[in-house]
């Protein structure tokens, strides 16, 4: 089984609470540590943690992925299907994909969390495109309840799964570009409405004519978030 042995780790004074933060698909943590440095410097009395993904990418083999998305869906066809049925049908066909990234991510948040001797409790989880779908999967899935979950540019998935088998309900900030093309838009108010039927507390954010990426409106709201500021 895959092991996370890379990181990136900032520790801003006595750390009270943990931010593990995962980077997207044909992506890495070190341009993850780029785009989201100024985030980082203002989370206070807090350790920031960007595990590297331990799978190389099978579209780029410098890059990384958290599990295959071509072994589920070779075509990409989640992106130009018509309808969010068709495409969330296609991300439920990748619950062994999330299953076995889970399955090394897990211990990785216990460790973390055991570094500074706090619990989940303390756990804030966050991700972008894939890595937002895994952290929102880990923080559904982990057992004992983390703090929060920002997604940008994610989707539940796979949300049969999910609601027949979560085992907490975060609070959870959701963050999509309304010209998102690789994620769709309306993949934010579908994971919207399926966590709020599981019982997530859960707020939003558009970045208006935001694409694919993670922009700095977004990580204000998400600075927001995490330091406990009403959204």
């Amino acid at each position: 089984m895959s092991e996370i042995s890379e990181e990136i780790v900032h520790v801003n004074g006595t750390p009270h609470r943990v931010v593990v933060f995962l980077h997207g698909y044909i992506d890495c943590n070190e341009a993850l540590d780029r785009t989201i440095s100024g985030f980082v410097s203002r989370l206070d009395d807090c350790a920031v943690h960007l595990p590297q993904a331990p799978v190389p990418c099978e579209i780029h083999e410098r890059k990384r992925q958290w599990y295959s998305m071509h072994q589920f869906d070779p075509d990409d066809a989640r992106k130009f299907v018509p309808t969010m049925r068709e495409c969330t049908k296609i991300y439920n066909h990748m619950a062994p994909g999330f299953a076995e990234s889970f399955a090394y991510l897990n211990p990785y948040l216990n460790r973390v969390s055991a570094r500074y001797g706090l619990s989940g409790k303390e756990l804030y989880l966050c991700g972008f495109s894939q890595g937002a779908m895994l952290a929102l999967y880990a923080a559904l899935m982990h057992e004992k309840p983390v703090a929060g979950c920002v997604s940008f540019s994610g989707i539940m998935a796979p949300y049969t799964y999910l609601c027949r088998h979560y085992r907490n309900s975060p609070p959870v900030l959701l963050i999509h570009g309304d010209a998102d093309n690789l994620v769709r838009f309306e993949a934010m108010d579908f994971t919207r409405k399926k966590l709020e039927k599981i019982g997530c507390p859960v707020s939003s954010y558009v970045v208006n004519g935001g694409q694919h990426r993670i922009t700095e409106d977004g990580l204000e709201r998400a600075l927001d978030f995490i330091n406990g500021k009403r959204l």
